[in-house]
């Protein structure tokens, strides 16, 4: 899966990373406990770009067609979602990451105190991020990244924060965020601008076959 992507062709790229298998109001919410709140998960249906316009029967046709026959014995979505939330709850970073991006996504909907349902909620996933992040999980620290980048989730916008969980990713090997550590470097934000830095983390990136850091590379001079 994947959350914001940087290039350097002037416009900003973004895109959620997360992983395939199993993401605060505010910094100093972040600091503690995050409250769940109350949630539901969306139904295991079809995509509505794929469905929209067609009957009912339309649509139960096009779901037979693409999504495998449920078993009776396999649980719903709503007890997957509580699986993998219990797994988040007791410290799974990849958990935490999978949750945090349903909830920025708006898989996962919570409500706000008066009960409205939000259609998404980036405060929740920035919470979740950082709990994994702290845990040292690079799509979490990478996505977190991003939010510190663009501001959003409740957090201030913050381009050191943001070079901050890029290099912690980077180090790791995420080729998403060595690209937009390069970024980072070439347009002097949230550090100083170095292009031979730039040019070190497009190659590191390059090199995994990211094709944003291949041209970003052939840019600099």
């Amino acid at each position: 899966m994947s959350i914001f992507t940087i290039s350097l062709t002037t416009v900003f790229l973004l895109t959620i990373v997360g992983c395939n298998n199993e993401a605060a109001d505010s910094k100093e919410q972040m600091k503690g406990a995050v409250p769940l709140g109350s949630e539901i998960t969306l139904e295991g249906e079809l995509p509505s770009l794929l469905t929209e316009g067609l009957s009912p029967e339309e649509k139960a046709k096009l779901t037979e067609e693409i999504l495998p026959m449920a078993s009776p014995d396999d649980p719903t979505p709503e007890e997957k979602f509580e699986k993998l939330r219990e797994k988040a709850k007791n410290g799974n970073a990849a958990a935490q990451t999978t949750l945090g991006i349903m909830y920025f996504t708006g898989q996962a909907i919570s409500k706000d105190t008066s009960g409205k349902i939000l259609s998404t909620d980036p405060a929740k996933a920035a919470a979740w991020f950082h709990r994994a992040a702290l845990q040292g999980n690079a799509d979490a620290q990478y996505n977190l990244g991003l939010m510190y980048l663009m501001g959003q989730g409740g957090l201030a916008k913050d381009s050191v924060k943001a070079v901050e969980f890029f290099l912690k990713a980077a180090l790791q090997g995420n080729a998403d965020a060595q690209n937009n550590l390069g970024v980072m470097y070439h347009m002097g934000e949230g550090v100083e601008q170095d292009n031979s830095e730039a040019k070190r983390w497009y190659a590191k990136s390059a090199a995994q076959g990211h094709v944003d850091a291949q041209t970003n590379l052939e840019a600099v001079e």
